[in-house]
């Protein structure tokens, strides 16, 4: 939901202030996709190590490349699908490498709850790919998107609250799980009434 609505006024603020500079480095969008890749991945290890506060950077970090890499491209008019592929692909490894770290900082404890996130993102990364496929429509993001109550934006917070408040792993994990799955229900429901609508 905070991609949804709150996209614009943060892409104005944040990032469209920052994109003559960027743009004016020629830098491959690649480039941008490569560094939320690796930097996310680094969460792991970092968790692993123990050193959450370096993990949240790592994640911030992503997170902020992330949303970069697909600015940059529309700024030098070089979005391309082969980019957009990179993209989600990126996305997914990144994802799997925190939940990944969020396990190995306490596998003792951890390892059901996380194996139940990576299922859930999985049933819910489905129905979006899914429901894109056959509601075959053009965005500025190259594919159709279909917005969600847990996006990106939610995700990460989350696990920047599941990093920082380990206390409260397990509740904080349960709530994301749920509301995941609630995300791909809705989406698979808003897709039946749309496809009937369409008979």
């Amino acid at each position: 939901m905070i991609d949804s609505y709150f996209r614009s006024p943060i892409q104005m603020l944040f990032i469209n202030p920052l994109l003559p500079k960027i743009t004016a480095w020629k830098l491959s969008p690649h480039v941008y996709t490569a560094g939320a890749l690796i930097s996310g991945v680094a969460v792991a290890p970092a968790l692993y190590l123990q050193h959450s506060f370096i993990a949240l950077l790592f994640l911030v970090v992503s997170g902020f490349l992330d949303v970069l890499d697909g600015s940059v491209a529309r700024a030098q008019q070089s979005a391309t699908p082969v980019g957009a592929v990179y993209d989600i692909v990126a996305d997914r490894i990144v994802e799997t490498a925190v939940i990944l770290g969020l396990y190995l900082f306490s596998p003792s404890s951890r390892g059901l709850l996380c194996l139940l996130m990576l299922g859930s993102a999985m049933i819910c990364v489905t129905s979006f790919l899914v429901v894109g496929i056959f509601l075959n429509r053009e965005s500025d993001k190259s594919f159709f998107y279909s917005p969600g109550i847990v996006e990106r934006a939610e995700a990460f917070l989350f696990f920047g609250c599941m990093i920082l408040f380990s206390s409260v792993f397990t509740l904080l994990s349960i709530l994301f799980m749920c509301l995941v799955i609630l995300t791909a229900g809705l989406r698979v429901w808003h897709f039946q009434r749309h496809f009937k609508k369409s008979e």
